[in-house]
């Protein structure tokens, strides 16, 4: 990203971005545009990210820019990595933080062995029903806002993809993970299901997404730090 100029971002350029905690997908990469826009007098630029994260969601962001949002749907389909942590014992009805907790059961009959075995039935392609509250839409409209409004509706499963689910640390009621998934796979409602199959409720309380394919967060920016960069680099 180090002296690239207008022409090289118009012409198409892959950024890899650390959505930090908080942040909209869509803030994130309102904030890369406004950045490009400024240091580079344009009016306007094409820019687009390659799967969305949630705000409670840290990591690894794909954005495109300039002729490069063609391939969005590219990258949208690539394996995705995350690792993150499983809160037993409590359910949400968002399956993360974003909503309190609605329920709690009983831990005490859970044991280690219970949530190593409760992996095998999330592997290869299974069934998932997606989050009520998710931006996904019905009748034309989203999900999250019959959700806010009281509303039930009924949601069709879906088939995803879960290539790997490795249980990384138990401390109860926390249990961390690491999972490779496909295109469409919602790792809330992995959670939630999770909690189900162990039969104490389950929720989503951390998710930092790690790996898209072959490109990975270690190496990816910022935003804050995007700009400080691209406002730095002036044309000689």
């Amino acid at each position: 990203m180090v002296n690239k100029t207008k022409e090289d971002y118009l012409n198409g350029e892959l950024l890899l971005i650390d959505k930090p905690l908080g942040w909209t997908s869509f803030q994130a990469v309102n904030k890369l545009k406004w950045t490009l826009k400024k240091r580079f007098n344009l009016k306007k630029i094409k820019i687009g990210h390659a799967g969305t994260l949630d705000p409670l969601a840290t990591g690894l962001l794909i954005v495109c820019v300039g002729k490069f949002t063609k391939r969005i749907h590219e990258f949208q389909g690539q394996q995705k990595e995350y690792t993150g942590i499983l809160t037993l014992g409590a359910t949400t009805p968002s399956y993360d933080l974003e909503t309190a907790v609605d329920h709690r059961f009983a831990t005490d009959h859970i044991t280690e062995e219970m949530v190593y075995r409760a992996t095998q039935g999330f592997m290869g392609e299974i069934d998932q029903a997606p989050p009520v509250f998710s931006a996904l839409k019905k009748d034309g409209k989203r999900l999250y806002e019959y959700a806010r409004e009281g509303k039930e509706v009924e949601i069709q499963t879906r088939k995803v993809t879960i290539a790997e689910f490795e249980i990384t640390r138990i401390a109860f009621p926390q249990v961390q993970f690491r999972i490779v998934c496909g295109k469409g796979t919602y790792i809330r409602s992995i959670a939630h299901d999770f909690g189900k199959v162990l039969g104490c409720g389950a929720h989503l309380s951390a998710l930092r997404r790690t790996k898209i394919g072959d490109y990975n967060v270690d190496i990816a920016l910022d935003p804050t730090v995007f700009e400080e960069m691209v406002m730095k680099d002036l044309d000689t």
